[in-house]
């Protein structure tokens, strides 16, 4: 009988950050994509916030959890995942909302009120993904 072969070793800081960036780009544009997709379509602007969301960050779980923080993604770092992405998705889609009131009506509100959005979930997903879902 032979032992089960190690975990891969995690990658440094420097290498997650890089792979993190890339691929939170990635699943950036997939979500925009279906926000503005969906607003588009005659979708509620929060309804579409919501479900682009949901698509950008569940191709970013599948990707970080192989590329960057090359985890097996059990059942209790998958719960820890969720739990994660339930407070980011409310601080994202809340601070779409407050950006979208408080921008002035540019041609691009939309697109940067997302940026903003999702720069902030990206500081508050990598912090803890590192330290708490995806360490070791």
């Amino acid at each position: 009988m032979t032992a089960p072969a190690p975990a891969p070793a995690q990658p440094g800081l420097a290498a997650q950050l890089g792979r993190f960036v890339a691929v939170g780009g990635f699943s950036a544009c997939v979500d925009l994509t279906v926000y503005l997709s969906l607003f588009t379509l005659g979708l509620w602007v929060h309804g579409a916030k919501a479900i682009g969301f949901i698509v950008g960050t569940t191709t970013a779980y599948l990707l970080n959890r192989r590329f960057t923080f090359a985890s097996d993604g059990g059942p209790a770092r998958f719960a820890g995942f969720l739990l994660l992405y339930g407070t980011t998705f409310a601080i994202n889609v809340g601070m779409n909302g407050l950006m979208l009131t408080v921008l002035p009506e540019l041609p691009f509100r939309m697109t940067v009120a997302f940026v903003i959005a999702q720069g902030t979930a990206t500081i508050i997903n990598f912090v803890m993904l590192r330290t708490v879902v995806f360490r070791r």
